[in-house]
This record gives structure tokens, C-alpha cells and sequence, in this order.
């Protein structure tokens, strides 16, 4: 993550549907690289979902909003996939779970 910070005033002007559609970019390429075993690029998507999910929490508290839950129970989730040994049977569903954010985004 020595290359990459975000610019947490221009995210938290996007919606929360935009937000969590591009945590789930980085979320689909942690998930890949990890299945190609692509280590140092896993490691990197999973830094840069981390720090995404991180600063939508920061604008979530400072709104008040009470889908800080929702948040936080997705970056407990995808950071589970690769720390209890059940990433193949679960990598799918969280990728799916992100996706469909990034769908709504669009609509």
C-alpha cells in the first residue's frame, strides 16, 4: 500500500452504492489474484479494499448512519476468506455480495 491513498473528502461524496461497487472491484481482484496465486497483487487489492471499506466506515459514523453494521460485517467477512481456511467456499458468495452494490449503483 506504499503507492496508494485515497482521497476521503471526493469518497464520501459518492453514494454508498458507489462506494461499495468499487470495494468490490478491489474485493473480485483480491479473489482472483489469490486464486492465480498472485501473492503480492492479492496482498495489495486486499490492502486497498481494507482502506476503502475503512473510509465509507469513517463517512458512515460521521453521518450516523446505521448501515456502519452493514460495513463493518462485510470487511469482518472478506477478511475472514483469507485468514480461516474457507476461502474457496465462501470467495464467490462475498464477490456476489459486493457485485450487486455496483449494480444498484448503476440503476
Amino acid at each position: 500500500m506504499a503507492n496508494y491513498e485515497i482521497d476521503r473528502e471526493r469518497w464520501a461524496q459518492l453514494s454508498i452504492f458507489e462506494q461499495m461497487g468499487n470495494i468490490g472491484a478491489e474485493v473480485g481482484r483480491a479473489v482472483n489474484a489469490t486464486r492465480a496465486g498472485k501473492d503480492k497483487r492479492a496482498q495489495g487489492a486486499i490492502d486497498r479494499a481494507v482502506d476503502l471499506l475503512d473510509a465509507t466506515i469513517e463517512v458512515l459514523v460521521a453521518q450516523g448512519s446505521p448501515r456502519v453494521k452493514e460495513v463493518l460485517r462485510a470487511r469482518e467477512e472478506f477478511l475472514r476468506l483469507f485468514f480461516d481456511g474457507t476461502f474457496e467456499e465462501d470467495a464467490d458468495n462475498i464477490v456476489r455480495y459486493f457485485n450487486l452494490f455496483a449494480i444498484a449503483a448503476r440503476s
